[in-house]
């Protein structure tokens, strides 16, 4: 068997030519299923399969509608769409005809949008539907290389008084201009397949970061045919999986699953509609997905609020079920690493099989009973949650990266554990700076930001260490543990360091009410925290609790919450160094949310803008202290 080095060394240039390659493989296999409502209107979506051969016809398809649009090698096409099947569609059919897909995400406003679409120099928009058409039609006069906007939506794609001819089409229209070019010239997009270079541009993605503007991050075809060969080879998937996939494709996580799953061969059900996510997992019964770690919080808040609601009987069950999972997980965790056997002792067998029938049963059928594997990135999972899942028979494996880097950098394997990104990806190099910093260098690499060589360098080496701004530990056996940001790092006024991310995700561990919690501190004599609860929870407690009918704004401020959400904070405390602990809290008067420009589309927390907004919060809870 070749092993993954000489495969790596062997790779071919570019993901589409891994696609072609795969199509020519397993032409007839299952390539995705997505939803089609019912012609009534009425009922479930039906399930649409698409076979990799028909789905090269469509990608084809739109590789040569581009290609007649007048779109030459590495010239971008933005797609500014909700995760669907044609957003998967339209990024394959732009590689195989030598552009470049630029993302945007759907809910980014128009004045972002036109930014992103001018700094990118972007010669084509696919735009889900009249919405954004709309945003790119507000900004035309800014947008002068901009050619053509394709809409997915046909019943949309209606040009307005003013649009120059031919400015917009339907995608049905596009992929008709590609089937007359194909026509004329069948081998046209092979063509210009196999003369993709391995360091042409494929990708742009824009950085949502936490503060200032989105910078363009620069991946080569050669980075995403790494990262299929690598992901191919860790023994994570094979050809029988079915992946569920929601995530946002504009963002660099979603991106990567379709290159493992174009080299493994596996199918993939798309639909990224998040209010769909619970009703489909029974329905799709995935083998295998990938989340962030607020999803994997919101699915045990809820199932905790599920049991509370069942009475103070039930409620005991799930927190002593939720208990056993914990040390399950921990202690074959642990001798698994000092034995290699992941065994326990029969009394805690015994009470795991009893919690197995009464609550981690229900939980496993609840993502469709055949979940073998679910990955957690984009930001850290709080030890406890993990550790309930693993106990619960869900295996969360947390993996590691950043777009600068494609995604994928670490992933726990087989054998995972539980507060660690576990192991480098093959072909990856590591190492830890004298500062705790992480630094990567490898194929997937970013080339750098766009149009932006200052920015570049100031965190890509000559020598092409990445500086990733994360602060990690690795073990002996090469397990990475990331501690926290580099720059959310909190010194107070003592002199002390203060990692708020690893004292969030324990408050998220300890308090089942908890959305977003952000830990202040920086400069100050002591830490305090801006607390916002999960509205279902704490509406159906208040519920419970005398305060029916109130609005969220009313039961946050009430006292009797308050007092709810002191009590946690108390038992969050009892585990940190005193110089960790939490003096004050505030609870917010509503949660914080992507449209208000709080968290990223990834859901990641943008600490300066919290900061800014709540501010009058955090200096009343330092107000008649004295800072030393």
């Amino acid at each position: 068997m070749t092993d993954t080095q000489t495969l790596l060394d062997n790779r071919l240039p570019s993901l589409a030519t891994l696609f072609l390659q795969r199509v020519a493989e397993t032409p007839d296999r299952e390539a995705f299923r997505y939803p089609v409502p019912p012609a009534s209107g009425q009922g479930p979506d039906e399930w649409t399969p698409l076979t990799w051969q028909q789905t090269a016809d469509r990608v084809f398809a739109m590789a040569a509608g581009l290609m007649a649009l007048g779109v030459r090698p590495e010239e971008r096409v933005a797609i500014a769409s909700n995760t669907r099947i044609e957003w998967v569609l339209a990024d394959l059919g732009v590689l195989c005809a030598g552009a470049a897909t630029t993302t945007v995400y759907p809910s980014t406003n128009a004045d972002e949008t036109a930014f992103i679409l001018s700094d990118s120099g972007s010669r084509v928009l696919i735009a889900e539907d009249a919405a954004q058409l709309a945003k790119a039609r507000a900004k035309r006069a800014e947008l002068p290389e901009l050619a053509h906007v394709v809409v997915i939506e046909g019943a949309d794609a209606v040009p307005a008084e003013g649009d120059p001819d031919g400015w917009v089409l339907s995608l049905t229209e596009l992929e008709k201009r590609g089937l007359a070019l194909l026509d004329e010239r069948p081998d046209a997009v092979r063509d210009q397949v196999a003369a993709l270079r391995a360091d042409q541009l494929a990708t742009l993605i824009y950085t949502s970061g936490t503060t200032g503007r989105p910078k363009g991050v620069r991946l080569p075809h050669d980075a995403w045919s790494y990262m299929a060969v690598s992901i191919g080879n860790i023994n994570l998937l094979d050809e029988d999986d079915l992946q569920y996939l929601w995530l946002p494709l504009a963002h660099v996580f979603g991106k990567v699953l379709t290159a493992g799953q174009i080299y493994v061969g596996h199918s993939t059900a798309v639909d990224g509609r998040i209010d769909k996510i619970i009703e489909n997992l029974p329905v799709v019964r995935p083998t295998y997905m990938c989340a962030v770690p607020r999803i994997f919080e919101k699915v045990y808040n809820g199932v905790a609020a599920k049991a509370r609601e069942g009475g103070a009987a039930k409620y005991k069950v799930f927190q002593w079920a939720a208990g056993v999972a914990r040390e399950y997980a921990r202690v074959s965790q642990d001798n698994f690493r000092r034995t290699g056997t992941a065994s326990v002792p029969l009394g805690l067998r015994t009470k795991h099989a009893l919690a197995d029938k009464l609550v981690y049963a229900k939980l496993r059928e609840a993502f469709g009973g055949r979940l073998r594997a679910a990955v957690s990135g984009s930001a850290s999972l709080a030890p406890e949650i993990g550790y309930f899942f693993a106990g619960a028979g869900i295996n969360i494996l947390e993996g590691y990266g950043m777009t600068e880097s494609s995604a994928a950098s670490f992933l726990n394997p087989e054998n995972y554990r539980t507060g660690t990104v576990g192991k480098a990806l093959p072909g990856l190099e590591v190492r830890i700076a004298d500062d705790g910093e992480i630094l990567l260098r490898g194929p997937g690499i970013m080339q750098g930001y766009h149009g932006q060589p200052e920015k570049t360098e100031e965190v890509l080496e000559p020598d092409g260490w990445l500086h990733t701004g994360d602060i990690g530990e690795l073990s002996p056996d090469g397990y990475l543990r990331i501690t926290d940001r580099k720059k959310d790092l909190i010194k107070t006024s003592g002199g002390k360091y203060v990692a708020p991310a690893e004292v969030e995700g324990r408050f998220k561990a300890v308090c089942p009410y908890v959305s977003n919690i952000l830990v202040h501190g920086a400069d100050r004599n002591y830490c305090t925290a801006l607390i916002a609860l999960d509205e279902p929870s704490i509406l159906a407690w208040a519920g419970e609790n005398g305060l029916a009918g109130r609005t969220y704004a009313e039961v946050v401020a009430s006292p009797q919450v308050g007092e709810l959400i002191e009590g946690y904070v108390q038992e969050l405390n009892s585990g940190l160094q005193r110089w960790q602990t939490i003096k004050k809290f505030r609870l917010l008067p509503r949660d914080l949310d992507v449209e208000h420009g709080e968290l990223t589309p990834s859901l990641k927390l943008k600490r300066p803008v919290v900061e800014r907004e709540y501010r009058h919060l955090i200096e009343e809870m330092y107000a008649g202290t004295r800072e030393t």
